[in-house]
């Protein structure tokens, strides 16, 4: 838990130390002025702090993955035979998705059969396998596990994710303050006493517009995360074969009441996610729609 906090509260002070320098070197002042919004100060000051923090995320994604879940990546000059043949199956998959630069392999201990890719480039990945999956699954089975995610690399699912969070961020920060603005104005407006009040009610509101449009946003990047989700199972029926990507999912469908104790804190870095009344904020489509798509062929 301590791992975990301090990890989120060292990204945040990088995003505030990187968004303040870049702010204070183009001599961008507040957006709030005597006459009212600067939109265009409003809209530089949203893009940066909107983006920054995904941008940062991004380029950290590889660091605080291996912290958070424990990964050990393997060395390929010290591994063992079991770990050369989980590089090697990496590794030829990697070059059959046109990687020029190969992707690191790790393993972290989770009795949850689960996988995930991530890092800020293509050429600058990691792949990562539970020793539960390890442990549960056939030869063909983890090769298609690994066919999906290296697809992800292969499309740069991390670097497009970031982007349209990105700007998601920043347009939820741009509205958000707009209507933080007309509403703590006519507020100020009725009170007598002056309008001293109304930065407080601005900044109030501006956050709780902020959760709202962001909340809004999710609905976005969730729909485009379960697209890339197919996409990924199409390129690792390519990669790996068609009928070792159904098995995969199928092997996973089966074990999916296992559970890794770090509970949600992790919940972006699972190949699947349990559907429900939220299905419309899942991040990953059912397993059992997946398999459907991969055995009628409707790629």
């Amino acid at each position: 838990m301590f791992k975990r906090f301090s990890l989120f509260l060292l990204t945040n002070i990088l995003v505030i130390a990187m968004v303040s320098l870049v702010t204070s070197l183009l001599g961008i002042q507040g957006y709030l002025t005597s006459q009212g919004i600067n939109y265009t100060a409003l809209a530089i000051f949203c893009a940066l702090w909107g983006t920054g923090g995904a941008i940062v995320s991004l380029l950290l994604s590889k660091f605080m993955a291996k912290k958070m879940m424990g990964v050990r990546v393997i060395d390929v000059e010290q591994m063992g035979p079991s770990e050369r043949h989980l590089v090697g199956m990496v590794h030829r998959l990697a070059e059959r998705a046109g990687l020029s630069g190969m992707p690191e392999v790790g393993v972290y201990d989770s009795q949850e059969v689960n996988a995930f890719a991530t890092g800020p480039f293509r050429n600058s990945s990691l792949v990562a396998v539970s020793t539960g999956l390890l442990a549960n699954m056939s030869e063909d089975e983890v090769e298609g596990v690994l066919g999906h995610e290296v697809t992800h690399v292969a499309n740069g699912d991390m670097v497009t994710m970031t982007l349209i969070q990105g700007v998601i961020n920043a347009f939820a920060m741009f509205f958000s303050r707009i209507v933080a603005y007309v509403i703590s104005s006519a507020l100020s407006s009725r009170d007598e006493g002056g309008g001293g009040m109304s930065y407080v009610i601005f900044f109030i509101l501006s956050i709780v517009f902020d959760i709202f449009f962001t909340f809004l946003g999710s609905f976005v990047t969730a729909a485009f995360s379960r697209w890339r989700e197919f996409r990924a199972d199409a390129g690792g029926a390519r990669l790996a074969g068609r009928q070792k990507m159904i098995a995969a999912l199928q092997r996973l469908q089966a074990t999916s009441e296992v559970e890794d104790k770090r509970g949600p804190s992790i919940a972006t870095l699972k190949i699947s996610h349990r559907g429900g009344i939220m299905a419309l904020l899942s991040t990953h489509p059912s397993l059992d729609i997946r398999i459907e798509r991969l055995t009628s062929g409707g790629y």
